[in-house]
């Protein structure tokens, strides 16, 4: 069954091919000459008025007023075909001054692993997984400071032209609006029974007796989960009941991610998404290879620089989110991400690998199966001295709950390592600290773990170091390291045992690997069709 990107509120056009879509304008002006556009424009003007967003007032004599301008976009099912017209009034945030109508911006969104996490014990214990989209989340968040903006292009008040609108409620393009947005959202939560995560803030959780229930903010994206079906109608009924949302049902599309369900799991991929990418490149009918990197020394900084250096950095940004469902890619685009401030031709060819990977295992993504929650297992790994220019190691590190994949990661050192036992050392003690976060979270979610976390190194002397006080005169200047490793080993919270190379899964994150065993390694992460069976299905 086709989903939707964004879930509208009019019926949606079933075929593309079917209709005429009228092209996205380039200004409001062009917009009203098409009933299409105009219409959206109208619900989102009416939409602000309803809301109460502003006020309108003469015209300040020393206040900075922001200006503004509408946004058009086609709103897309997953599957690529139109949705809806969407008509959004954006405010030009680049035009606020610091400390006249703006201070505090940050506003916290859930993590890739805690998602992860989430939906894992949610199959674990066979929970329902729905999600909820706000309309017009950014228009819910009260303001702390006095904002001035225009008057939307087009709907000017006749009677007071000169006038401007003072916020009472924030905008999209404000730069505090994601902050007022996640401050009111969360406040309501917090008076329904939730507790906020201190692990993650965006990751609330609730307790009745026996029951639970935990909810995954992301901006307007809510994920929402719950040990009986009674439970979460209820929860989603007193949200709906304080903000215009829509319970989209069974977790089917969120963030680009497609979710692919069946009687033993899930399957996330981005194939919608990975397509759009090779069809921005001009590569949607590139020859395909079997590996995203090749077995050589990593990049170096040398070479001709790019004819355009804007495209390589869009495309490698957006490669930077395909890594939320492809471990496989991780290494890969982590090599070209260290480019990004001067790419040269080497890189972009090394860009165009990763894509022609990509357009071979377009329907690959990352399975999520029925799996015990009790144990978690980090194989962590490093290559030592691999750059070519500063000689920094590069660490890498895979967690694993139960035999689900939720965390991982490709890092390049920040130090030059003396030995490949302090490199891999390193590496070790990142896949802890790693672990130690996710612990103190699955204790949160009232899942607390009561075995120790195995951490699995190919190197015998980093084994040796993490339980002996050995070799102090050697490594002495990783003593941090050593010490916060030590600790976690001495509590029982840790084991760092040994692990032969031929079974070092973390490879993956660390090096190219030869055809054979980095698909070995990738069907250990879990990576798979998405008409595969899910982990523990078979």
């Amino acid at each position: 069954m086709r989903t939707r990107a964004k879930a509208g509120f009019r019926q949606p056009i079933l075929n593309l091919q079917a209709v005429t879509v009228a092209p996205v304008p380039t200004s409001y002006r062009r917009a009203l000459d098409d009933p299409h556009w105009r219409r959206a424009m109208e619900d989102e003007f009416q939409a602000l008025v309803a809301n109460n967003t502003w006020t309108l007032v003469p015209r300040p004599p020393s206040g900075n007023v922001v200006t503004g301008k509408w946004i058009f976009k086609h709103k897309l099912y997953s599957d690529g075909t139109l949705d809806r017209y969407k008509a959004r009034w954006v405010l030009r945030g680049f035009t606020q001054r610091p400390g006249v109508d703006y201070d505090e911006t940050f506003s916290p969104v859930v993590k890739p692993a805690t998602i992860r996490t989430v939906l894992s014990i949610a199959l674990s214990g066979d929970w329902p997984v729905h999600q909820l989209d706000v309309n017009n989340a950014f228009l819910h968040g009260t303001l702390t400071e006095t904002v001035y903006c225009s008057q939307p292009a087009g709907f000017i008040d006749a009677s007071r032209p000169d006038h401007v609108c003072r916020l009472n409620k924030s905008l999209y393009g404000l730069k505090q609006a994601p902050r007022a947005w996640y401050s009111c959202f969360a406040t309501h939560l917090r008076s329904l029974g939730f507790t906020e995560a201190k692990s993650d803030t965006s990751l609330f959780i609730y307790r009745q007796g026996a029951a639970l229930a935990f909810l995954l903010l992301y901006v307007d994206d809510v994920i929402i989960t719950a040990s009986t079906t009674s439970l979460l109608q209820q929860l989603t009924a007193s949200l709906k009941s304080a903000f215009p949302m829509k319970d989209l049902g069974p977790l089917q599309h969120f963030l680009g991610v497609a979710v692919t369900r069946s009687s033993s799991g899930m399957v996330l991929s981005q194939q919608q998404y990975i397509l759009d990418i090779l069809d921005r490149a001009g590569m949607a009918d590139c020859k395909p290879c079997s590996t995203p990197v090749d077995t050589q020394a990593k990049l170096s900084a040398t070479g001709d620089p790019v004819a355009d250096a804007t495209v390589y950095r869009s495309l490698v940004g957006a490669l930077q989110y395909v890594t939320f469902t492809r471990p496989d890619v991780t290494y890969a685009v982590q090599q070209v991400c260290l480019h990004m401030h001067d790419p040269r031709e080497p890189h972009l060819t090394a860009v165009k690998r990763i894509l022609r990977y990509l357009r071979g295992t377009a329907n690959l993504g990352l399975s999520i199966g029925r799996s015990s929650s009790s144990s978690l297992t980090v194989y962590t790994d490093a290559d030592w001295a691999g750059c070519p220019d500063t000689r920094k190691s590069t660490s890498g590190y895979a967690v694993f709950l139960g035999d689900n994949l939720i965390s991982w990661s490709s890092k390049r050192q920040q130090t030059v390592s003396r030995s490949s036992a302090e490199a891999e050392y390193r590496a070790v003690a990142n896949g802890v600290a790693e672990a130690s976060w996710l612990r103190q979270l699955l204790q949160e979610l009232h899942q607390p773990l009561q075995r120790a976390t195995l951490v699995y190194c190919d190197n015998v002397s980093a084994v040796y170091l993490s339980t002996n006080p050995v070799q102090h005169q050697r490594t002495k200047h990783i003593e941090i390291d050593l010490h916060f490793v030590r600790e976690r080993v001495a509590t029982g919270a840790v084991r760092v045992l040994h692990v032969p190379t031929t079974s070092q899964f973390a490879d993956l994150f660390t090096k190219g690997l030869p055809t054979t065993v980095f698909q070995e390694f990738r069907s250990s992460m879990n990576v798979r069709p998405t008409d595969a069976p899910a982990a523990g299905g078979c």
